[in-house]
């Protein structure tokens, strides 16, 4: 991989004197994921140095046991699903720690992929797919963690469809790289999961794309750099120092086609994501086989920076999974939505980073987006939204 053209910006902003990390050797959670780019990029390639730290990555087997070292300690900060850090805030399923969110990592890039076994039986579309569940097939399809995103994108996709997530299908939980495996010896119909486990399936034979998570929500939030809110309050000068070391690793993936693929090639190794190169790059550069005979350049792929629009931790992003949270039945009671989302996202310090590097800042802490099924989400009344969805939440989990 070539070596990174130093930042333009002053990367000393906040090193010196009392503004030092207080705490300069970090331990960086991730899975093996394409999205965990910049973090890998990051730790690797020069980029925390400027900046003060010494990033060392230990890649995790699982969601719930990265969730775990999160909370013991044994991570500092992490990769997370944006779910999975609201669901540790608001304490589903467990106890309740503060959490916080320092940025986004990635937009886009994650998919809902079905058996080789249903294209074969002419499932093969939304349609096709419901016919085939009302027809009395039962369905196992799996996503990556319970109040995950990929879980999110599987049931907000299954009820625009037509289909109760909650009662027309069977899920389970499956660590992202095993889900090819359980594909296989038909364990599961299907899942929801981030790259390159989508493309690994359709190149292996055992399976075919039929959505997209842009198709469902384009630019949708994904990966967040996280941690504990006590990390943030102990090392504030450590978490700012952070930020600005990944969002300088992030413009740099974004910065040409040439360092995506240099990127591709370094994530792919045995060491980070463990997948062929073959398998992980083409949907890294938004070149789309979906198995089934259709393929396409996705104009809204997986994206680490975007001139800065991928990074803010918006208000809008966190509140949305919480709306969903009340839909599927996850509380016991509806949260005050802006007050918790504005405990999680760490705006001002993101605010301070980002200004640092020269990187623009957006109008407002909420965006508008149109999803899958016509409805604009712009955080205006989450309460409203979330009780507007035709298929009621009928389970509890906390």
């Amino acid at each position: 991989m070539s070596k990174p053209t130093p930042p333009t910006a002053n990367p000393l902003a906040w090193i010196a004197g009392s503004d030092a990390p207080e705490k300069p050797l970090l331990n960086i959670g991730y899975l093996p994921l394409t999205d965990s780019a910049s973090l890998i990029v990051a730790a690797t390639q020069g980029f925390a140095e400027p900046h003060g730290l010494t990033l060392t990555l230990q890649r995790q087997a699982s969601w719930s046991g990265l969730r775990d070292r999160l909370l013991s300690g044994e991570l500092d900060a992490a990769q997370g699903l944006y779910g999975l850090i609201y669901g540790m805030h608001l304490g589903i399923a467990g106890q309740s720690t503060p959490m916080a969110v320092l940025m986004g990592l990635n937009q886009n890039g994650q998919s809902i992929n079905l058996s080789t076994r249903l294209l074969q039986a002419g499932v093969n579309s939304p349609e096709t797919l419901c016919q085939h569940v009302r027809q009395g097939a039962r369905l196992r399809l799996a996503h990556t963690f319970p109040t995950g995103t990929h879980a999110m994108w599987l049931y907000y996709w299954l009820s625009a469809c037509g289909l109760d997530p909650m009662r027309d299908v069977e899920t389970l939980v499956i660590p992202p790289s095993q889900m090819a495996d359980h594909l296989a010896a038909g364990h599961i119909d299907g899942f929801c999961a981030g790259e390159p486990w989508g493309a690994d399936v359709v190149k292996r034979g055992l399976g075919f794309t039929l959505a997209s998570s842009q198709s469902i929500w384009p630019d949708h939030p994904e990966k967040v750099l996280s941690c504990t809110r006590d990390f943030v309050e102990r090392y504030p000068n450590t978490a700012r120092a952070l930020v600005m070391a990944v969002l300088d690793a992030s413009r740099f993936i974004d910065q040409s086609e040439a360092n995506r693929r240099s990127t591709a090639q370094l994530i792919s190794s045995p060491e980070y994501v463990n997948a062929s190169l073959a398998t992980l790059q083409p949907r890294l550069l938004g070149d789309y086989d979906d198995g089934a005979g259709q393929s396409w350049h996705d104009p809204h792929a997986l994206r680490f920076f975007a001139e800065g629009a991928v990074n803010p931790p918006y208000l809008s992003d966190g509140i949305w999974f919480m709306t969903q949270f009340q839909r599927w039945g996850l509380l016991r009671q509806e949260p005050d939505y802006h007050k918790v989302a504005s405990e999680v996202q760490q705006l001002s310090l993101y605010r301070d980073a980002a200004q640092a590097l020269g990187i623009a800042l957006p109008v407002s802490e909420q965006r508008s987006s149109t999803l899958i099924d016509g409805r604009i989400w712009d955080g205006s009344d989450p309460h409203a939204y979330a009780r507007s969805f035709t298929v009621p939440a009928r389970t509890g989990v906390n």
